[in-house]
């Protein structure tokens, strides 16, 4: 079956209701791919609640999830690879709120870790690439350094074209105003659900917008011309 739509979706943040509202916009099928950029959890009230969604995308469209650096901590604490405050104090105190008041890692369903342990570290078609965080210009994708692509942000450096020639769609950096930030070969849409901001999904083939509040308002634009 031939692909319908591709569509990025930034991060999500545990914004529930956001991403039921922004996927009740999208009108998905199932020849669409739903390209979900990572850090879908911690900081918002509803990050058990996303992933559930997420699980039940996967029989409405293509879904490819990416790994955030987010998720990473997740699964790093779970796996004793960091102290569990690490994790709390960047957002995982939220998470574990959302599968009950004071609960413990135990509390969080094995299916949703595994799940997340499934999650890929960037996604390519034959226009564009989607990863969280950032990219060595000059480094092939499959040879790109996780770390960069999970943990780097834009306000380290702004990365050259890549050597692909393929536009590069980025969340991780977020925009506080929430606006979408396009350079031509590269298109960052994390614009700040979880701090009063959007929940942004782009059309990557067609440049559409839609953007939904934490509340679940929802609009819809055009990308805002490279500058």
């Amino acid at each position: 079956m031939p692909y319908g739509r591709t569509i990025a979706i930034g991060d999500i943040h545990g914004c529930d209701v956001a991403l039921e509202s922004l996927v009740a916009a999208l009108g998905l099928s199932g020849r669409d791919r739903l390209i979900m950029l990572g850090d879908a959890v911690d900081r918002g009230p509803g990050s058990r609640r996303v992933v559930e969604q997420l699980l039940s995308l996967r029989e409405q469209c293509r879904l490819v999830p990416i790994l955030g650096n987010h998720e990473q901590m997740l699964l790093d604490a779970v796996d004793g690879r960091i102290a569990l405050p690490d994790w709390l104090i960047h957002g995982g105190a939220e998470t574990l709120d959302s599968y009950g008041k004071g609960s413990a890692l135990t509390a969080i369903p094995e299916e949703h870790i595994e799940f997340i342990r499934t999650w890929g570290d960037y996604y390519e078609t034959e226009t564009h690439f989607f990863a969280h965080g950032n990219y060595q210009h000059h480094v092939p994708l499959a040879q790109q350094p996780w770390e960069v692509m999970r943990w780097r942000s834009l306000s380290y450096y702004t990365p050259d074209p890549h050597v692909s020639g393929k536009i590069a769609v980025l969340g991780h950096t977020s925009n506080k105003q929430g606006q979408v930030v396009n350079l031509g070969h590269l298109v960052c849409i994390d614009t700040y659900c979880h701090g009063g901001g959007w929940l942004t999904a782009f059309d990557a083939d067609r440049g559409r917008l839609w953007q939904v509040s934490k509340s679940g308002e929802v609009r819809e634009s055009e990308l805002p011309n490279a500058r």
